[in-house]
């Protein structure tokens, strides 16, 4: 707190700003100040209620401990002076005496003795306040449920009675008699209790929060995983990171733990790390690390007891040891509470949570399920064999000639088969055999060619380039001309890849540098070509294909019509060359390249001709594995022809055949990629969701990280699309969480796209708060970018309608004046006029008539942003701007009262749109015009007749025209306009 309050005025000013804040330490601090504060004024109102903001600080921050002493000192100016509590002070007091003995339960420390007393002592305080017993009742329930006696007894004297005012809320109630039946081995019944919870029809501080975790686990057991989800994804966000529902936390830890989730419990146990240190609550404490137990028992179960952990601060946690030191502290607790309280209770509870087996083998939580396998910080695990794998020879020799051999083919497990040789040859007691493999400097130059490789398929250009030289130099020591010439080319093709440097980007961006290191790259491929010995056939066709290739990724670059012949000339002669050696792969090849060819010129029917007798000439002669990569091709062309039936049966396809070879040469991201817009065309949303969210993992699993991460982003958003919120705002959040993506190491703008959509899926969640906050940081992090301020409009834009919807007009209108500023140098039209327009609505809205004036002049922003767009020629996707804008005048006034004004803009907006607007496109915008217009005449100014006429020729077009729906309204307030009259 900066200064100390010098008035009363001052301090409840104070106490109102600390009550919007969360709880927290921060809040916690305040509320301590600020009651010390309190003592220096002669005022004993003043002292009341800042030691309630103090007590509830403490109760809501997780320190039991605390609560009960400041309630103390407000019991005794209670009884020195109760003249100082009024009405509602009064029913403060009382309802907190609940909160105490919540606070003392949660106490191992606190005898039971001392227990009773105090609930002895709060009924005796009701009776001589004539209030009604019903709340004390349901306070000894749960001391006897806490406790571990038998609670029939308590449970009727307590939920026999009817509800009073200071009964504890009614979704509190529901939750405790749910945990009774639960209890009870009563899933079912527990659930039908829970319903109103659940379902959100009833809710408070703590609901349906603590109702859901507790749910959770029943509702597996009564078979409805999928609402269990949901709950999960809803009920964790709300209770993450807040010391006063760790117990919360702990039993969404351990509903991962039971359903093959364990690497989504690490990843939220490491964002809730610091409840290790800031719960104060023993009982939480309890509940928090049991449940921590039960996931970390179950991931050392599965062989993952070495992985990292996150836990107390101060040191590393291995899986193992903090398992380890978690069940100690619990044990502890366990002891201490039933020691306390004279039974077995908390031993027992905690024994059932770590004996209880998975309910689920595998429950896909969120749109990112991933394995323990894929946290596991250490050496990738060797890529698991294909379908069609042979057993590999046992004998070195063996091995190296075979790795030779489908290196000759182009075989995709060739790379397998040199991850094991690899592994041999840097082994310490390697040695190279003497016979039949030739020399090891040949061996290392193979073993860099397919590094090499690899590189070049991550587009790490520069790392390829430097290993394919280093190659070809070995392959010279070793007197295998024919392999150096052609590692060289492969050199000369990843060099050609690299980005232009900035000194030659002349052309902007750097298509014609591009284009001419491709050439370079070519001519340069040409030489080698002729000056190398002779080469064996499929060396030479190697080298053939990289020349079409080089010159088709010049096409690519260009789509330069003087670019397509040498293309089509060089794969000829690959064609040809591989008919005349018969080398399937590079006839296939050929054919690909051919295709790919027509498909940059446009001739889409002729590539996917081209495509179709590959696809038969595949399947007679091989080799198989090109199948998958052809009907990819097909499908992605079929979805260029917009034949997205035909696309989904290729692509589907693609991917059955895919799954008989290696994942790592088969690209199938980006066949899942291509089906989920194939779906998006045909109008199934939730199957393109699943096959973006696959794309994402195998595009992770293969190193495509930035690739993966907009992947990702996309499904959100598509998620988001749909109304699965919390999946949107949970897949978000994982992504978020990553090291080097809250470390700030990712691509500020990819990190900033991920926050922009989940503050966007905050907002329609209805977390306005958080939605809010997260804007006000995007719009500052956008002013500063210099070569994007169009995105910093739309920013902006959004950050004011969502300050505006919190009801601070004066940060909305700066942050108005950002986006208007970013919108002249990058015009963003429509998404500030709609901007503007909605600022006005609110205002008018929310203040009536005392927001007219402000109201009013974000209107005349509108109206400015209009005129230049009608200069510029631009049109509106949606309603037109001007339309639009009269629409607004009219409904800003009408919340305003000034409905002669309101009527004016509505009948100006209707001119605007002409006669036609009833039965053309706009038909829609110019019936709610009509509905307004009759609503403000007829109800507000009081003249239904004229409003009469305007409603029923309004209906009497639109029906004409054949937009009954837009005419039901209409007709609806015509009745109701009659009916009154």
């Amino acid at each position: 707190m900066p200064t100390a309050p010098q008035t009363t005025d001052e301090l409840y000013r104070a106490l109102q700003e600390n009550g919007r804040r969360p709880y927290g330490r921060t809040r916690t601090v305040a509320a301590e100040e600020l009651a010390d504060a309190a003592e220096q004024f002669a005022d004993p109102v003043a002292l009341v209620r800042a030691l309630l903001e103090l007590q509830e600080a403490y109760t809501y921050g997780s320190e039991p401990r605390k609560s009960p002493v400041v309630f103390a000192r407000l019991l005794t100016l209670f009884d020195e002076q109760p003249e100082v509590f009024d009405e509602r002070l009064r029913h403060l007091l009382f309802w907190r005496f609940k909160w105490v003995a919540h606070a003392l339960r949660q106490l191992p420390e606190v005898p039971l003795a001392s227990l009773r007393q105090w609930s002895a002592e709060m009924r005796d305080r009701y009776e001589k306040a004539g209030l009604a017993l019903q709340p004390y009742y349901g306070q000894a329930y749960q001391l006897a449920a806490h406790v571990g006696e038998d609670t029939a007894l308590a449970y009727e004297l307590w939920a026999g009675r009817a509800r009073t005012r200071l009964s504890d809320c009614e979704a509190c109630e529901i939750c405790e008699r749910a945990r009774h039946h639960l209890a009870a081995g009563d899933d079912a019944r527990a659930l039908r209790v829970w319903e109103p919870v659940l379902a959100g029809k009833e809710s408070c501080q703590e609901e349906p929060a603590r109702s859901v975790s507790y749910a959770l686990l029943p509702l597996l057991r009564t078979d409805d995983p999928e609402r269990a989800r949901e709950l999960h994804l809803a009920g964790y966000r709300a209770c993450r990171r807040n010391p006063a529902m760790a117990g919360e936390v702990g039993r969404h830890l351990e509903f991962c733990a039971l359903t093959g989730n364990e690497a989504r419990g690490l990843e939220l146990l490491a964002e809730n790390r610091t409840l290790f240190d800031e719960v104060d609550s023993p009982l939480d404490q309890f509940d928090f690390l049991t449940g921590v137990q039960v996931l970390l028992q179950r991931v050392e179960q599965l062989g993952h007891g070495e992985l990292p952990a996150a836990g107390w601060a101060g040191r590393t946690w291995t899986v193992a040891g903090l398992r380890a030191e978690a069940g100690r502290r619990a044990d502890d607790l366990a002891a201490r509470f039933d020691a306390r309280n004279g039974t077995t209770a908390h031993a027992e509870r905690r024994r059932a949570r770590l004996e209880r087996a998975p309910l689920l083998e595998a429950l896909e939580l969120t749109l990112r399920t991933r394995s323990l396998d894929d946290v596991t910080p250490a050496t990738p695990a060797p890529a698991p064999a294909s379908r069609t794998a042979a057993a590999l020879p046992e004998s070195l020799p063996e091995l190296i000639a075979h790795a030779r051999r489908l290196e000759e083919q182009g075989h995709p497990e060739g790379r397998l088969v040199w991850a094991r040789v690899r592994t041999l040859v840097t082994a310490r007691d390697y040695v190279h055999p003497d016979d039949g493999v030739g020399p090891l400097v040949l061996l290392r130059a193979d073993l860099l060619a397919d590094d090499a490789d690899r590189a070049g398929q991550q587009d790490e250009f520069a790392e390829a380039a430097a290993l394919h030289e280093e190659a070809a130099a070995l392959y010279e020591d070793a007197g295998a001309a024919g392999q150096a010439a052609l590692s060289r080319a492969c050199a000369l093709l990843a060099r050609a890849e690299l980005p232009p440097a900035p000194d030659t980007e002349e052309d902007g961006d750097g298509v014609a540098a591009k284009a001419a290191a491709l050439g370079d790259a070519h001519a340069g491929m040409v030489r080698l070509h002729e000056q190398a010995p002779a080469l064996a056939p499929y060396l030479e066709a190697r080298l053939l294909r990289l020349r079409a290739t080089v010159l088709g990724l010049r096409l690519q670059t260009t789509r330069q019509e003087e670019h397509v012949a040498p293309v089509l000339a060089e794969v000829d002669l690959l064609h040809a060359f591989a008919v005349r050696h018969d080398i399937a792969s590079q006839i296939s090849g050929a054919a690909l390249l051919r295709a790919g060819t027509h498909a940059l010129t446009g001739d889409l029917p002729a590539a996917v001709t081209e495509l179709d007798a590959l696809q038969e000439r595949l399947q007679a002669h091989g080799p198989a594995w090109h199948l998958p990569r052809a009907l990819g091709l097909r499908g992605r062309l079929r979805l260029g022809m917009r034949d997205a039936q035909a696309a989904h049966a290729d692509l589907t396809e693609a991917l059955r055949v895919a799954a008989d070879w290696p994942a790592h040469a088969m690209d199938t991201g980006r066949l899942h990629a291509d089906l989920a817009e194939a779906c998006l065309h045909l109008g199934r949303p939730e199957e393109a969701l699943r096959h973006l969210s696959r794309a994402a993992q195998v595009q992770l699993r293969h190193g495509s990280r930035i690739e993966a991460l907009c992947t990702y982003s996309n499904a959100a958003q598509l998620s988001l699309d749909l109304g699965r919120v919390e999946d949107s705002i949970a897949l978000l959040d994982s992504l978020l969480a990553e090291p080097d993506v809250a470390a700030g190491q990712l691509d500020a703008r990819l990190t900033a796209q991920l926050r922009l959509t989940r503050a966007r899926a905050l907002h329609t969640g209805e977390d306005l708060k958080a939605a809010t906050a997260e804007f006000v940081a995007l719009a500052a992090e956008s002013a500063g970018w210099d070569d994007d301020p169009g995105s910093h409009a739309m920013i902006a834009a959004e950050t004011a309608v969502l300050l505006a919807e919190s009801g601070e007009f004066g940060r909305a209108r700066e942050a108005a004046g950002q986006a208007l500023a970013a919108h002249a140098r990058a015009p963003r039209y429509e998404q500030l006029s709609n901007c503007l327009r909605e600022l006005a609505r609110l205002q008018a809205k929310q203040q009536g008539a005392d927001g007219l004036a402000d109201a009013l002049g974000f209107l005349e922003d509108a109206a400015r942003i209009a005129e230049e767009a009608g200069a510029a020629g631009y049109a509106a996707g949606g309603r037109p701007l001007d339309v639009a804008l009269a629409y607004e005048h009219g409904r800003v006034h009408a919340y305003a009262g000034t409905y002669e004004e309101a009527l004016a803009a509505l009948e100006k907006g209707l001119a605007l749109l002409g006669e036609a607007g009833a039965g053309g496109e706009h038909a829609g915008e110019w019936a709610e015009c009509v509905r307004l217009a009759g609503a403000v005449e007829g109800i507000y100014l009081e003249r239904p007749a004229p409003a009469l006429a305007r409603l029923d020729a309004a209906v009497t077009r639109l029906r004409a025209a054949g937009h009954d729906e837009e005419a039901e309204p209409l007709a609806a307030l015509a009745a109701e306009l009659r009916e009154k009259d």
